[in-house]
């Protein structure tokens, strides 16, 4: 006996298994002569219905966005102090370059060992209402921006700003000895 797919002759209909006897010739190999034949058809296209539905449904993962909000002022900036402005200067080789007011003294510290966060932490109890300015050079890398952002957050520095690299600037870090592209 083996259940099969069969046409059910008053309806015309298809059922998804049937048992069928088979004759004493066809008993050769087994000791019973009962086979069985399940169409699995129907149950492959509920899997994959179910399989399509649950990805289709499902976030993998959520999108991370900094959150960075721009002025909607137009028109000039209020003017800010120079001895309240620590500028910031993204360099090659994970490098920061930083100084308050007075560009001669240019000096230097890097991501590692917590040294910006310091940096940010002693300038910020020195300064009242301290502004900062990031200038990334063409040599920094993407991630570096990001990492001072964070450390923005971290730090709890509400005054800062992204500005572009100028000539000044520039020159101060190859007299230093990095050259900053």
């Amino acid at each position: 006996m083996t259940i099969s797919p069969v046409k059910d002759s008053g309806t015309n209909t298809k059922c998804m298994a049937a048992i069928q006897q088979s004759t004493s010739q066809e008993k050769g190999r087994s000791g019973s002569g009962r086979g069985l034949h399940i169409d699995m058809t129907p149950m492959v296209d509920l899997a994959f219905l179910l399989l399509t539905f649950f990805i289709m449904t499902s976030v993998l993962t959520k999108p991370f966005v900094v959150k960075l909000e721009m002025p909607q002022e137009e028109g000039d900036p209020p003017p800010v102090k120079a001895e309240r402005v620590l500028n910031i200067i993204l360099a090659e080789n994970d490098q920061i370059y930083w100084y308050v007011a007075d560009k001669s003294r240019l000096e230097r510290t890097s991501f590692s060992a917590g040294g910006v966060r310091k940096l940010l932490l002693q300038k910020n109890a020195q300064i009242q209402k301290m502004y900062v300015l990031i200038k990334p050079s063409v040599g920094s890398k993407y991630r570096n921006v990001i990492d001072i952002l964070d450390e923005m957050t971290i730090t709890q520095i509400q005054r800062y700003a992204l500005v572009k690299i100028d000539d000044l600037d520039k020159q101060l870090i190859a007299e230093a000895g990095l050259n900053p592209q």
